[in-house]
């Protein structure tokens, strides 16, 4: 389906640039006795939105979690305010599973690294035994930009955002 009139594909990448910058949080749903349980987090992106990192403790039920159901989405929205629609706030929900990222791991000292840049409270953390680098492999994502901007890629793709479909027989 081609992109709504006056967008292209390379602004729908750079909006969800701006909103995975300017938001450091999202909400993290694992699976809880089968159902998702949610958990606010810092988190940071990989190159684009199929890797994002998270610094998670042991004792968290979240992490808990993750070592029963490897399982994830990660939902970041743009902040409300009076004065806006809430309905039409950006918006992203990303699908895929999570691993710890173990120390040994060519990327971890870069993952580190940029982890602490964005969260420089979270230095000491590192030094703490119950924290582990968390690493999200997302393969689905979903971007709302506002109403009739919503758009999907996968991972094999992840440029490649698509205007939302409607699914068959569903309106």
């Amino acid at each position: 389906m081609a992109m709504p009139e006056g967008i292209t594909a390379e602004e729908v990448q750079a909006a969800w640039a701006k909103l995975a910058l300017e938001n450091r949080t999202g909400v993290l749903l694992t699976m809880r006795n089968g159902r998702p349980f949610a958990s606010h987090v810092p988190y940071l992106f990989g190159d684009d939105w199929t890797r994002a990192y998270l610094h998670l403790s042991r004792l968290a039920l979240h992490t808990q979690h993750l070592l029963q159901d490897s399982r994830v989405s990660l939902f970041v929205s743009e902040p409300d305010a009076p004065g806006k629609n809430p309905l039409a706030l950006k918006r992203m929900n990303l699908q895929g599973t999570a691993a710890i990222l173990p120390d040994s791991h060519p990327h971890y000292a870069a993952v580190k690294q940029g982890y602490r840049d964005r969260f420089p409270q979270s230095a000491m953390l590192f030094g703490f035994g119950d924290f582990n680098l968390w690493e999200l492999t997302l393969e689905d994502a979903h971007l709302v930009l506002g109403f009739g901007h919503a758009y999907q890629a996968v991972a094999s793709a992840p440029l490649a955002w698509m205007h939302q479909k409607p699914e068959a027989g569903k309106t």
